[in-house]
């Protein structure tokens, strides 16, 4: 008899959001002539930008022409894609060769996939609360998980301990869910520490788009010594609306080896045997993001999703709760008032104001008494649910 792997009967109940949409649902069929404002899920409510939808349409007329015609895509990303990405890194001053950027289906698959690269004894940090995959990934693999807790006493910022030792360091700035981003002296803390004892970080910089404040780190490349001990895994989908698109894009430096080995070549050899690449259209669509006019209309679009948090952010201020996140990311992240905890915290909102965030618990044991609420709804709903707050607890 075939034995499974039973590591996946280590895995948490993935109860966060199965709850949520319970609950939600209960909510409505007990009171149908409510109207729920959803400030919890992280998906984007803009469509994809004029100059993407052109280029996406270009690009499936190319497949109706046996002169344009493509079939297979190259594994690691069309040359044209990996040129425009290097590129977008040149203008923040991180210069990247084209061979060092690898397109992917989006950054949730790139997230698991890389663990490919690092045997199973490998232990793993993973900085809580944090996006639950991190988590559930190793678990599955079978990995030791170190779990280094975070909190309102530092901003949800630690800084790395000397005295703990981990193969794989997850970072994620700015941070899901608690919005925090890590200034260039933290991060830089982060990459000395790696280079020292020789782990290897996974960087997560699927929100950069959001930072406004430019002393900010918009990439762990912009760090020195990056390029001998860090991973970047990157996503087009809060940066462009992505999210039904699927596309990603991680950085590998040909100067990141491990026991004379290279990881840049190992990530070639592991794309080209288990992927055949992103297709075609979806690459097109991708290198519209990088154009001027790409650029300027996908600022546009985050724009309005961080006006969405300067309201909900003043209307918290008015409150008087306190919060991190919100100016340079897409997720707010606040304490839940009168010490509730963050399922009550939910319950209470659903009932009192219809409207639904994230409990905090469901990243992770540190993140009870606190709760996420996302940006990317509309702002008509996102103006409606902040009142609703002002009005409830002040």
């Amino acid at each position: 008899m075939i034995t499974p792997n039973m590591h996946y009967a280590d895995l948490k109940d993935s109860y966060l959001f199965y709850n949520i949409a319970g609950k939600t649902k209960a909510y409505l069929a007990e009171n149908p002539d409510k109207k729920l404002l959803r400030l919890g899920i992280g998906d984007v409510s803009l469509p994809l930008c004029d100059a993407v939808i052109k280029a996406l349409h270009s690009a499936v007329d190319d497949q109706a022409i046996k002169e344009n015609f493509h079939g297979y895509m190259p594994e690691c990303g069309a040359p044209f894609l990996r040129e425009a990405i290097a590129e977008h890194y040149k203008k923040r001053g991180v210069m990247l060769s084209s061979d060092e950027v690898f397109v992917s289906s989006g950054a949730s698959d790139e997230l698991g996939d890389i663990l490919d690269l690092f045997d199973r004894s490998s232990s793993c940090l993973v900085i809580e609360p944090a996006y639950p995959a991190y988590v559930d990934a190793n678990v599955m693999a079978g990995r030791k998980i170190v779990h280094l807790a975070s909190g309102k006493e530092n901003g949800f910022l630690p800084e790395p301990d000397e005295a703990t030792q981990a193969d794989i360091i997850y970072i994620c700035s700015p941070n899901n869910p608690t919005g925090a981003v890590f200034s260039r002296e933290q991060l830089q803390r982060w990459v000395d520490y790696a280079n020292e004892k020789g782990s290897v970080i996974l960087f997560d910089a699927a929100y950069e788009a959001f930072i406004e404040d430019e002393s900010l780190p918009h990439s762990i490349f912009e760090l020195n010594g990056a390029e001998t001990c860090a991973i970047e895994i990157c996503s087009l989908s809060k940066t462009a609306g992505f999210t039904g698109t699927r596309l990603g894009y991680t950085v590998i430096s040909k100067s990141l080896v491990r026991n004379g080995m290279s990881l840049n070549d190992m990530w070639v050899r592991n794309r080209t045997t288990k992927t055949n690449g992103v297709s075609y259209i979806i690459q097109k669509g991708a290198a519209a993001v990088f154009t001027d006019e790409g650029i300027c209309q996908i600022n546009d679009n985050i724009k309005i999703y961080k006006n969405n948090a300067k309201v909900i952010m003043e209307a918290l201020d008015k409150i008087g709760i306190w919060y991190c996140g919100g100016k340079n990311a897409p997720y707010i992240w606040l304490k839940c008032p009168n010490n509730m905890g963050s399922w009550d915290f939910f319950d209470y909102l659903l009932k009192e104001i219809q409207v639904v965030g994230t409990p905090g618990e469901g990243f992770g044991a540190c993140g009870e008494g606190y709760f996420r609420f996302s940006t990317f709804g509309s702002p008509e709903d996102t103006k409606e649910a902040a009142e609703r707050l002002v009005k409830l607890l002040s």
